[in-house]
């Protein structure tokens, strides 16, 4: 049961996500790729399908948009002939702040009904079974 519950109200918050994020011209997939290049620096494909936990088939279809769209830009490797590396551009970085103000506001907005200590025990509980689903 709690499974089905969890799994309901994560569609539920994807979906007031993907809501505020596209009236700044990004989405969901894409908030975590620009926060890593935010804090990485310039990354590879495979840096940034690891850094946001997606498969790299996936990760080159959402750069590829990415790119298209204006947010990333991709240089040849100094060391690598056969890899780019991807970094934000001017757009991304205006994009990046207002994003974050999205998921803190959703955020904030999700917890109103709980108490301090019960975010905090929210929290904790949650990270226990993330980290129990990795290994």
């Amino acid at each position: 049961m709690p499974t089905l519950l969890i799994n309901r109200y994560a569609r539920l918050m994807a979906r007031r996500v993907d809501d505020g994020l596209r009236d700044i011209g990004i989405s969901a997939s894409q908030l975590p790729v620009l926060v890593a290049l935010k804090d990485g620096g310039r990354l590879t494909q495979k840096e940034l399908a690891e850094a946001c936990d997606v498969e790299q088939p996936s990760m080159a279809q959402l750069l590829t948009r990415m790119e298209r769209d204006g947010l990333v830009r991709r240089e040849p490797s100094p060391t690598d002939g056969r890899s780019s590396l991807i970094s934000l551009t001017a757009a991304a970085h205006r994009k990046l702040e207002p994003g974050r103000a999205v998921l803190r506001r959703i955020d904030e907005q999700a917890c109103a009904i709980l108490t301090p200590a019960e975010r905090e025990a929210l929290a904790g509980m949650l990270l226990r079974l993330l980290e129990d689903a990795y290994q």
